[in-house]
């Protein structure tokens, strides 16, 4: 009896690994709703009923030449896109982006050492990270001195900003004192597990770069969405920005234009 079931059980594998039959599940994934690529690291990591289930798909399927391991993502891939369309995901909703980097910090540290860094940063994600989260955002990652977060506004994205550079200012370190510059761009970039990726991400990034000395700078796309009645509540003003030459930055449209938030 062993020996038989030995026997099924060594059938079965070779036909899950059938060249063609995977081939054939593959074919299928790339005309099915979703992420055909779903199951991969980078596209099930983060938060979410599919993601997590593919996490533990990724365990009972181990052999990434199966074909139950395909028809498993396949089914996953189709639950993902549901939930995108049903709007319990991400779906192609106007997402905000915020990047921020602390304008001197790398030559500060390298004289400050490890232990006045560590209290540093500790400090400065004690200051804006609340305020972040306390208006609907959400810190996609951290990078070194900056970070990565989004909104579903400009304008809760503008808030938490500007109350985060506010913050800021009563942080202190060894007589450094830090000073945040921001890019804020609105678009649809693409999800990605917990991160987002695409162009709308460079142009985020590129917004911030353009900070230099400590600036908030945001995309065209972001001045077209704001209220002009609500920056004159909030006692904001907007400039166009042309100190940084985007149009020889890699990754970004070349007609892009930015605008430097004055009073922020």
């Amino acid at each position: 009896m062993a020996e038989f079931l030995d026997g099924v059980r060594s059938s079965a594998r070779r036909v899950d690994r059938s060249p063609q039959l995977v081939g054939l599940v593959r074919r299928a994934r790339r005309v099915l709703p979703g992420d055909q690529g779903f199951g991969d690291p980078l596209s099930v990591a983060g938060d979410g009923g599919a993601r997590a289930v593919a996490r533990v798909a990724e365990r009972v399927f181990p052999d990434s030449t199966g074909a139950s391991r395909e028809a498993g993502f396949a089914a996953l891939q189709v639950w993902q896109a549901v939930r995108e369309w049903s709007g319990r995901g991400e779906g192609d909703a106007e997402v905000t982006l915020v990047f921020t980097d602390l304008v001197s910090f790398s030559t500060w540290a390298l004289g400050a050492g490890d232990e006045a860094t560590l209290r540093l940063l500790r400090a400065v994600a004690g200051a804006v990270e609340p305020e972040i989260v306390a208006r609907g955002g959400r810190v996609v990652k951290r990078m070194g001195d900056g970070l990565l977060a989004d909104f579903r506004s400009p304008e809760r994205a503008l808030e938490a900003v500007v109350a985060a550079r506010a913050a800021l200012a009563g942080v202190e370190v060894d007589g450094y004192r830090p000073v945040v510059r921001v890019g804020i761009h609105s678009g649809h970039p693409r999800r990605m597990g917990d991160d987002w990726l695409g162009v709308d991400v460079n142009i985020a990034a590129r917004m911030m770069e353009a900070g230099r000395d400590g600036n908030v700078v945001i995309s065209e796309a972001v001045r077209d969405m704001l209220d002009p009645l609500w920056l004159q509540d909030q006692d904001l003003r907007l400039k166009e920005h042309r100190r940084f030459f985007l149009h020889r930055a890699r990754g970004v449209p070349e007609d892009l234009r930015m605008f430097r938030v004055e009073g922020a």
